[in-house]
């Protein structure tokens, strides 16, 4: 390990203040909520529009970390925590860059290095996957491929690795040079050149060579021969150096696909006269299998030794996915691959489902690692104990030889078995209730079986919520939003459908100033699962406010009656000091709000009862989306404006406020005052055209087919033979109906499924429990085959419009029945 004393010099340090050289750095660390080393870690206070590091200095001092890397001022940081090293650098992100390529120099062993528009998560996972039995191979965890990703990765590279996958991705120009200097890749693939981040570059061609710049310095390079703007651009003087290994149906590929075949769910593909067989027929994945396939060949391995390893691949999700489980808990399935950095990840995403106060562990050994070392064996203790587990569950002989030292070492609960089987014979005897359990196990193990029987007994049809769509259209707004302003994240109707604590928990973590609900049982739930971020009520109604005061919530008043009710209601409550409420103005809406005559009453009541304290004025845009409709909406601001002064004139503290919702924050800026409130947009649906493009989808509803037949001409299909067929049809009947939220308007061909990559309209009515489809033009289509019913490829809003409604409804017409499935990517 590296000193923090040398680390100085790594860096170039613009100024030091060290008072301990010797302290060891294992741990870089960028977010300070991903504390689990505090002794051994360095943390990089980075800078961003969003937010600023050093904030977080004192936090991350007091929980016991010395050693920190800043670009501000060193004196003022050196007198207030005279125990910490400090070093001054211009940029944290270069500093995090040039410790991990010194560290990298120290190893010579095979680096591929992967970049492309498409595909290299998948890519780095299935080569690991493939490669686990030959070499003990280091990896970026997930997706870090960024600027910090990536220096985060190499860093993790042991003396005990003897083979690297790392992925590399880019967003704009000049990215690349920098985490070439980390990589420094023996070996590349670019998987391929799309659509992704085109916005930043003047076309393909300036993309495709900023992406090349990672295999500089590369020995081979393997990439497919049909992409033709890759295989002319590999032909200038600049890249003869490097070693072409193609691959593709082109004649002048290296590996030639001569014969390609998609049998069933397979694809039986001949190259250079050999077979290999690849389980799936998709073209997206058959291309990512293929660039695994060309590097194989390239390091020796046979074709029996490459179908072996294919056929064991499964369609790999690359998340993990927070499941509701038994008696009253959830779990995090995690079960795709193991190392400690993928470890930390999904110890710091169950440390965020904060509405359980009990954790357990369900590990397996790490099968790439060797013998579980004495550091080892510390670093796993280390991080039960410090993120408070109360179970460890262990599976593998590496885990049931150390057993002794972890029940010693450890004051929990623990259970140690040899192999999966061992576990699930015994999984009866071991009591989970109300917790949160995390399962992180190695492919090899199988723990898809102990996940199943953890899980809440449900039907198949399911609703998969992104959180990471969820933070990237949270961040695409905050984009707009001024130094300072603040944002509501509106979750009223359990977040427009798509799960309350679950999804909320993600908002928290990303400091989420506000959240909003409707009535004061969904907050007082919020509160009861953990939730402590500020909650406004916007409904709120005399009878709840005892229940509002009862669990810190702040209502939303709009009217007098409901005002002298909550002045009633305070004077049970004489220990309470002061009491937040939110004042809402009638601006044009003409639903809710005090009227602008009606604010000198209001003011002299506010003042009346000197508890109250307004936290904030606010109103409600009727037309933000509609450019008609624009000088309406001016003018509702500039009445808004005027009627909120009017108050805090009368007032001698801060109060903030706030008009805008979803479209308003991108069609009027201006109008951000000190805060605005996010509804629909952060779940991926905008009235702005130019918001299309920038947000993404977060919500999947999907299911199976249960029954295919085919049905005579003459013949009706459905409840009151409402649709008679003219040919025979081939239907599949599909497990969703409108009691899960499938609209009956949906049926007789209005509605559609998407299956097999093609759409399903449906057939006959919409029934209580499932509908039919008709699959007459879907090839190779299945019992048990996939179809979805809303996602990214049958867009909500496009089915909402066919049958009159808007997004909003549909979202909040799901289910309960229907299990929510959280994936963190």
């Amino acid at each position: 390990m590296i000193t923090i004393s040398k680390i100085s010099e790594i860096v170039k340090a613009e100024a030091v203040s060290i008072v301990d050289g010797t302290l060891e750095v294992r741990q870089l660390l960028f977010d300070s909520r991903r504390l689990i080393t505090p002794q051994f870690s360095l943390f990089f206070a980075l800078k961003t529009s969003n937010n600023d590091g050093h904030r977080y200095i004192r936090s991350l001092a007091e929980k016991g970390v010395r050693n920190f890397i800043i670009t501000g001022n060193i004196q003022t940081l050196q007198q207030e925590f005279p125990n910490c090293n400090f070093i001054q650098v211009a940029d944290a992100v270069v500093a995090m860059q040039q410790i991990a390529a010194v560290h990298r120099e120290q190893f010579s062993i095979p680096v591929v290095g992967i970049t492309g528009s498409n595909g290299k998560t998948i890519v780095k996972e299935w080569l690991s996957t493939m490669l686990a039995g030959e070499f003990n191979v280091v990896r970026n965890p997930n997706s870090y491929n960024s600027q910090i990703g990536v220096p985060f990765s190499v860093w993790q590279i042991e003396p005990e690795h003897n083979f690297a996958i790392f992925e590399a991705g880019i967003s704009q120009p000049s990215e690349m040079d920098a985490l070439e200097k980390v990589i420094k890749p023996t070996i590349g693939i670019l998987t391929n050149i799309g659509s992704a981040h085109s916005q930043f570059f003047k076309n393909d061609e300036e993309k495709l060579h900023e992406k090349l710049k990672l295999f500089t310095n590369c020995r081979q390079l393997i990439f497919c021969a049909d992409h033709l703007l890759v295989e002319n651009t590999l032909k200038n003087p600049e890249f003869s150096e490097i070693e072409k290994i193609s691959w593709g149906k082109s004649e002048s590929a290296f590996y030639r696909i001569t014969s390609q075949e998609s049998i069933g769910d397979h694809t039986k593909i001949e190259i250079n006269g050999q077979l290999i067989e690849i389980p799936f027929n998709d073209p997206a994945s058959c291309e990512n299998a293929m660039h695994c396939v060309a590097l194989l060949l390239h390091l020796g391995y046979s074709n029996q030794f490459i179908n072996k390893h294919l056929a064991n691949l499964s369609a790999m999700y690359m998340r993990m996915e927070l499941k509701e489980a038994v008696n009253d808990s959830i779990l995090i399935n995690d079960t795709y691959s193991i190392d400690f950095s993928s470890l930390r990840i999904a110890v710091n995403f169950l440390n965020q489902q904060k509405q359980y106060s009990r954790k357990s562990l369900i590990l397996s050994d790490f099968e790439q690692a060797g013998e579980l070392t004495g550091e080892n064996c510390e670093e796993i203790a280390t991080i039960l104990k410090t993120n408070n587990f109360s179970r460890f569950i262990a599976v593998g002989d590496r885990f049931y030889a150390n057993r002794q030292y972890f029940k010693e070492k450890l004051q929990i609960e623990t259970f140690f078995f040899k192999k999966t089987g061992d576990l699930i014979s015994q999984l009866p005897e071991i009591k989970f209730y109300r917790e949160a359990i995390l399962v992180k196990g190695a492919r090899s193990y199988r723990f898809e079986r102990i996940v199943e029987r953890l899980l809440m007994r449900t039907h198949q049809t399911v609703l998969n919520v992104s959180l990471p769509a969820i933070i990237q259209n949270l961040n695409y707004y905050r984009s707009f939003l001024k130094p300072g302003c603040k944002m509501v994240a509106m979750v009223k109707a359990q977040s427009y459908g798509l799960g309350d604590a679950e999804l909320i928990n993600e908002l928290q973590f990303h400091n989420i100033d506000y959240l909003a609900v409707a009535y004061g049982d969904e907050g007082a739930n919020l509160r009861r699962r953990n939730i402590k971020t500020p909650i406004i009520v916007l409904g709120a109604e005399a009878h709840s406010f005892d229940t509002l005061v009862k669990y810190d919530l702040e209502p939303e008043i709009f009217n007098f009656h409901y005002l002298k009710k909550l002045i009633d209601t305070l004077s049970f409550y004489p220990d309470i000091k002061q009491f937040k409420i939110h004042i809402k103005l009638d601006t044009g809406m003409h639903r809710l709000g005090f009227d602008e005559y009606n604010l000198p009453e209001l003011i002299k009541m506010v003042k009346s009862e000197k508890r109250l304290r307004i936290a904030s004025i606010f109103s409600h845009l009727a037309a933000a989306e509609d450019e008609s409709e624009d000088d309406f909406t001016r003018g509702q601001i500039t009445l808004f404006e005027r009627m909120s002064s009017t108050i805090m004139s009368a007032f001698d503290y801060p109060i903030l406020r706030h008009i805008l919702n979803t479209a308003g924050i991108t069609r009027f800026p201006e109008a951000q005052f000190d805060m605005v409130r996010l509804g629909i947009g952060l779940y991926g649906f905008s009235g702005v055209g130019s918001d299309w493009g920038h947000l993404q989808n977060v919500a999947t509803l999907k299911t199976i087919i249960t029954q295919i037949k085919i049905v005579n001409p003459g013949e009706t299909v459905g409840y009151n033979r409402s649709e008679k067929l003219d040919s025979y049809t081939k239907i599949g009947i599909i497990p969703i109906g409108y009691a899960d939220g499938f609209f009956r308007e949906f049926g007789c061909g209005r509605g559609r499924i998407y299956v097999k990559g093609k759409y399903a309209r449906t057939i006959g009515k919409i029934c209580m429990d499932m509908c039919m489809v008709d699959l007459s033009e879907i090839e190779n289509v299945h019992v048990g085959d996939e179809a979805i019913v809303y996602g990214e490829e049958n867009r909500i809003d496009d089915l909402a419009a066919a049958v009159g409604k808007i997004p909003y409804e549909l979202l909040t017409s799901i289910s309960r029945r229907v299990p929510r499935i959280y994936i963190m990517e």
